[in-house]
């Protein structure tokens, strides 16, 4: 049985953690649009915005009036990023930071600790900024001293011992295909269904409201018109005869996500409208078959609340790929080629935006955000995501004001 740390708040809890700003910068596919940017470049503009955003909702907040930073990231330079990027969006110089390192799991998980701030500091606690930023473009060389003590380059840490499986995403998600009987015209599929979807929601400015321009880049990048026909000329990629390809993963991709977090009562004296966090958790699962985090998560949560799938009205999940969203969905009963599809990552996910990988946790609460705050969409909705060495981080919200 998976092991969980767990957040929970009750309804009418003063002191709940409510999210009531949520922004993010368009995702630049790595090299690409947003190349020169690292992380603190794509950050600063965002706590810029989300503490805007406050204020014109009536929050008298100025740069003194923030509590603290959270940011996820997992593939930068190390040196606290979320109190450089505090200090270089202009907060005051007493407002701490913390970066948080959850692999790809980061940006939800930075938002869980905001979540738990909050809630500890009472009904008279103040804002909490947090997500996450990735810039895979502006990643340092990582180097390795062996045993001779020469350094060698490696592109990721260790997930797990080696005695236990110490695979990579990709060939995890290969393994979890062939586990779970999730074939290739499934995964094409559901490719194809994520970049259709994020276009149509561009296209009818969808996006407008939750975009910060950034280096004069306004767009998502990477969504493309793509069809199965298309995806099925793409060889394997992890696999000889396997069905995991570039066209159903994710992109490397650089961009970044923040929200705006504090008590219950603040709320509704403000008489703003927001997402209540009604449950958080991190869980951990086999390292060799990372894909399956969701699973345990979700249904912790919604364990938590007493609630089932079946009240949740939208789902936003991290497609790092094809293949491991459905083996996910299967075995929470959801049909998302099917009955289920305007649940599961409505605007489209990963598959086609790609996956800031210390970001991407908290661009999903940021589409929560669009969907059930903005167009006033379902009571309950969840965010959740997979993440490298076998994590699992689920986090359920409820519409509320």
């Amino acid at each position: 049985m998976a092991r969980t740390a767990l957040l929970t708040s009750d309804v009418g809890d003063p002191r709940t953690p409510v999210v009531v700003a949520a922004r993010r910068t368009p995702v630049g596919t790595a090299g690409g649009a947003l190349r020169d940017l690292d992380v603190v470049a794509l950050a600063a503009p965002l706590l810029r915005a989300v503490v805007m955003d406050l204020r014109a909702g009536g929050a008298d907040v100025r740069p003194d009036g923030v509590d603290d930073v959270v940011l996820g990231n997992c593939m930068g330079p190390g040196g606290n990023p979320a109190r450089v990027a505090a200090l270089a969006a202009g907060l005051a110089l007493d407002v701490p930071g913390l970066t948080v390192d959850r692999q790809c799991g980061s940006g939800l998980d930075a938002i869980g600790v905001a979540a738990r701030m909050v809630l500890s500091s009472g009904p008279d606690g103040g804002v909490v900024l947090a997500g996450g930023a990735e810039s895979a473009s502006t990643a340092p060389q990582r180097l390795a001293r062996g045993d001779d003590g020469a350094l060698t380059p490696y592109d990721r840490a260790r997930f797990a011992p080696d005695d236990i499986g110490d695979p990579g995403m990709g060939e995890a998600a290969e393994a979890l295909a062939r586990q779970s009987g999730v074939s290739r015209d499934r995964q094409d599929a559901y490719a194809v269904r994520s970049h259709a979807r994020a276009r149509a929601a561009a296209g009818c400015g969808r996006f407008a409201d939750e975009l910060v321009a950034i280096a004069g880049v306004e767009h998502d990048e990477r969504p493309r018109a793509l069809t199965a026909a298309t995806l099925s000329r793409f060889r394997p990629s992890f696999a000889e005869g396997g069905t995991v390809t570039a066209g159903n993963s994710c992109g490397i991709s650089d961009g970044a996500g923040a929200v705006a977090m504090l008590p219950e009562a603040l709320r509704a004296r403000l008489g703003v409208p927001g997402l209540a966090v009604r449950a958080h958790v991190v869980c951990g699962v086999d390292p060799n078959l990372p894909g399956l985090g969701p699973v345990p998560a979700v249904r912790a949560v919604l364990g938590a609340a007493g609630l089932s799938l079946d009240d949740v009205g939208t789902v936003e999940m991290t497609e790092a790929f094809a293949s491991q969203v459905l083996a996910c969905t299967d075995a929470l009963g959801l049909d998302v080629l099917g009955s289920d599809a305007d649940r599961l990552c409505p605007d489209g996910g990963a598959i086609a935006f790609g996956h800031p990988w210390g970001a991407s946790g908290a661009l999903l609460l940021v589409r929560l955000f669009a969907t059930m705050v903005r167009r006033d969409g379902p009571r309950y909705g969840i965010a959740t995501c997979a993440v490298g060495g076998g994590l699992g981080v689920a986090t359920l919200v409820e519409r509320v004001g």
